[in-house]
């Protein structure tokens, strides 16, 4: 009797070529084959589990960790772009102004974001080309962004407005939007804050994987941590900086006073003022330190997220 082989093929064992008359060790063989089938299935299911709980928890120490460690630079950046102008804004003065909002909504929000991530990519790179890799980390970038801005916006009011005005807390700052606002109040700008995200990511996202594919196919192996955040520093800074003026519009939009023309949310009437008053200093004010932030930020944030999903993985 020809031995019957087997091969692998997505996570579960097949047989293949067995012989048509029945015997008592076909049928074990076949009894053996549908308990490897079965069995096999689990680990399947478990990792799947496990690269969620991974992206989940790596992505917010991930956040957490660039969110208040670099705080002081996001607050000279957010006054830097302040209608009322640095030194009015606050200049040095309460530096860590609106950081309990930062501290709050990061996890959270840096954990949705690479959650949706992860999900795209892996489903959209199963049944997509090889060639399409850079279009599927785009789209799950996107995707990413949008929701994790439902978790963003709402902290990144409260915490520009307490940077602008750091006399009033946090929680000042939270119930008087409430008040004068509604709940709506909260996701004032979301709009201008994802059309910011969505080109930053487009940059960002399939820069950074580019590197890391080109640094590792030239040194023969998988990218040491370290590596993967130096990729995450230049990717990040240069989105950073392309982005500058989606920034500042998302900016001038959160701080608006309610019921004028900019708290409307018009992005382009939004530009056109900064341009009109300020010219292309304007629209780049805080470029600088946004840029610094980012990029410093990307190389701890990339990094660690690498790091902290390989050990859990």
């Amino acid at each position: 009797m020809r031995k019957r082989p087997y091969r692998q093929h997505g996570g579960v064992l097949e047989a293949h070529g067995l012989p048509s008359v029945g015997s008592q060790r076909q049928a074990k063989v076949m009894d053996n084959a549908r308990l490897n089938a079965n069995q096999s299935v689990i680990p399947v299911n478990t990792m799947e589990r496990r690269e969620f709980t991974a992206s989940l928890v790596a992505g917010g120490i991930a956040g957490m960790c660039v969110d208040l460690t670099l705080f002081p630079l996001d607050t000279i950046k957010t006054r830097l772009q302040s209608p009322q102008g640095f030194a009015r804004a606050g200049g040095l003065r309460g530096i860590y102004a609106g950081v309990p909002s930062a501290a709050v909504g990061s996890f959270p929000n840096a954990s949705a974001f690479f959650v949706t991530y992860e999900a795209t990519k892996s489903l959209l790179g199963a049944c997509g080309p090889p060639h399409a890799a850079a279009a599927t980390h785009m789209l799950a970038a996107s995707l990413g962004e949008i929701v994790a801005c439902l978790i963003r916006v709402p902290t990144e009011v409260v915490k520009q407005r307490a940077q602008a005005g750091p006399s009033s807390g946090t929680l000042q700052v939270l119930l008087r939007t409430l008040r004068q606002e509604g709940f709506w109040g909260l996701y004032r700008g979301y709009g201008s804050t994802v059309l910011r995200e969505i080109p930053f990511s487009l940059v960002q996202f399939p820069l950074w994987e580019y590197l890391k594919s080109l640094w590792s196919r030239r040194q023969g192996h998988t990218l040491y941590s370290w590596q993967a955040a130096v990729c995450g520093a230049f990717a990040g800074g240069v989105a950073a900086f392309v982005t500058t003026p989606l920034d500042v519009a998302k900016t001038r939009i959160m701080l608006a006073k309610a019921g004028t023309s900019t708290a409307s949310g018009n992005i382009p009437r939004v530009l056109y003022e900064v341009w009109k008053r300020q010219g292309l200093l304007g629209l780049f004010a805080g470029s600088l330190p946004r840029m610094a932030f980012i990029s410093i930020g990307g190389f701890i944030f990339l990094g660690a997220y690498d790091k902290v999903r390989s050990m859990l993985l």
